[in-house]
């Protein structure tokens, strides 16, 4: 009982100024409590940045198009605005190991192998991640999985400068997932060099619960597809775990399908501002040489990044529902409020945000930075109000006076 007085005074002085409230703690388990045994690799200390392989390439990929999304990374600005881990996903590796039992690339497709990769993509000022399964054998196809060789394997990943790994979990041979995952933890640990490290157990078993020890992000949810039915229902699963996410590990909702051509600009923009606003890691996958001019607005909106990217490392969460006009806010360092008015019905809709919803005194006053157009308003005061357009959004930052 002292424990949690103790923490929800902490989190008050904290979260609030004079002019805000501290309803934030209200969600249990706490988010203290649930990070208190954070793994201290010195990692995630905000959401990881970067580009995956996977949503457009799937199995499709050579050692060429990485070292040519690496290139367009740099050129188009993206890695400027933080846009950093180059992560290769399941296919990359020959079907069998090495007569030392080592994992190794396909030589079909990947023929340099990946130190040399991983040196290439270092010389662009980013970082090389890979995949791997916490299984016997990967998803997709089929590659050597870690089961019993997480030692051997996070030695290789570390001898070819990785910096990032993906942890499927197929073919899992009815093994419990935790004891899985602990052991690549401490192999990664144990393997000198300092490698990221991304649960992907789909949220089956609530590694929200367990994984802040273990990684630096953990998947809450299935494998999310370009539509809106799938985005959406996926924010409203990852949405359960908020108070488990902090600097050093993340929730999860899986990587972006901006750009991919299943949604339209407006339900992309809404994608991106959500999981900006709930600290999830924005994991570009789309193909970055050939993004069109829509795409490359929303990705390199550095208002909505900063949101993501705040020190507070409070996740966001949904504060107000009216049918489909939804608002979902979090709380930002300097005692400022991230606020989403999100309109996922039909038609045209007004929504609300009120003060007291938010974590706003109603006497409160406070700019309004419309983070999509830029514009300020000032001086707005007791709740924010807006018209929003089917499927879309609007995302503002609130500083009070």
């Amino acid at each position: 009982m002292e424990e949690k007085l103790l923490f929800r005074a902490l989190l008050f002085l904290l979260l609030s100024t004079s002019s805000v409230v501290a309803i934030w703690p209200e969600r249990s388990p706490p988010v203290a409590v649930a990070r208190r045994a954070a793994l201290e690799n010195g990692l995630g200390r905000t959401p990881q940045m970067g580009w995956n392989s996977w949503n457009h390439f799937a199995c499709n990929i050579n050692e060429d198009i990485i070292r040519q999304i690496a290139d367009a990374m740099v050129d188009s600005g993206l890695a400027k605005l933080g846009y950093d881990y180059i992560n290769i996903d399941d296919c990359w590796a020959a079907y069998d190991r090495d007569s030392q039992g080592n994992l190794v690339a396909n030589p079909s497709t990947f023929p340099s192998g990946m130190k040399d990769l991983a040196d290439y993509v270092h010389g662009k000022q980013l970082k090389l991640g890979v995949y791997g399964d916490a299984g016997s054998r990967t998803c997709s196809n089929n590659m050597p999985g870690s089961l019993g060789y997480e030692e051997q394997d996070a030695k290789s990943f570390a001898s070819w400068g990785v910096d990032y790994l993906k942890y499927d979990n197929c073919n899992d041979q009815g093994l419990s997932p935790q004891p899985r995952y602990i052991n690549m933890s401490k192999a990664l640990t144990n393997s000198g060099r300092n490698i990221f490290f991304s649960l992907c157990e789909w949220g089956v078993n609530d590694p929200a619960t367990w994984a802040s020890s273990v990684g630096n992000s953990w998947r809450t949810t299935g494998d999310i597809q370009d539509n809106w039915a799938s985005m959406t229902a996926i924010a409203d699963a990852n949405d359960k775990w908020a108070s488990y996410a902090g600097p050093g590990g993340w929730n999860d909702p899986d990587m972006l399908e901006v750009g991919n051509g299943g949604m339209t600009t407006e339900e992309y923009r809404s994608h991106f501002s959500i999981w900006a606003l709930v600290k999830a890691p924005l994991l570009i996958g789309c193909d970055i040489r050939s993004m069109s001019n829509d795409t490359k607005e929303i990705l390199s909106n550095q208002n909505v990044i900063a949101v993501n990217q705040d020190k507070l490392g409070v996740q966001g969460k949904k504060v107000q529902q009216d049918g489909d006009q939804e608002v979902w806010a979090g709380p930002l360092s300097g005692g400022r409020i991230a606020v989403v008015l999100w309109n996922r019905g039909s038609d045209e809709a007004s929504i609300t945000a009120s003060w007291s919803s938010i974590g706003l005194n109603a006497s409160t006053i406070v700019d309004a930075h419309n983070l999509w157009t830029d514009e300020v308003t000032s001086s707005v005061q007791g709740e924010l109000k807006e018209t929003v357009d089917t499927h879309a959004c609007k995302m503002f930052v609130l500083t009070p006076k």
